[in-house]
């Protein structure tokens, strides 16, 4: 093992009142949501099924206890979905926290390879 090869990884999983709210899986279905307006093709720019999506939006709005998504059904303009206020924050906050993940994890590699330099 050389020390470039040495990484600490890790992921962001967020969770309300013990219940699971938000990771990197959630953040992207929204963004696919907000991108195409449509939880259907969201599910399948994602290579997942719609019951599957819309189970996680569904348990999203069950944990926040205010919806992420607002979804029109049918009619002459077809219908569709578009992220709330709350879903929007949802992602920029999950945005701040993964960039400051993503530093500490830098940190925490050359912390720890240090470490073993120095032993």
């Amino acid at each position: 093992m050389t020390l470039k090869q040495l990484e600490v990884q890790g992921r962001i999983w967020l969770t309300l009142n013990g219940k699971p709210l938000l990771g990197k899986g959630r953040v992207e279905l929204l963004k696919q949501i907000e991108a195409t307006g449509s939880i259907s093709k969201a599910a399948k720019a994602m290579k997942m099924s719609y019951k599957a999506a819309w189970d996680a939006v569904d348990a999203m709005n069950n944990v926040m206890g205010t919806p992420v998504i607002e979804s029109e059904i049918g009619g002459s303009k077809g219908g569709g979905s578009k992220l709330t206020d709350a879903g929007k924050r949802l992602i920029a906050e999950y945005s701040v926290l993964e960039d400051k993940h993503k530093k500490w994890l830098i940190s925490a590699t050359e912390g720890f390879a240090t470490g073993l330099l120095e032993r």
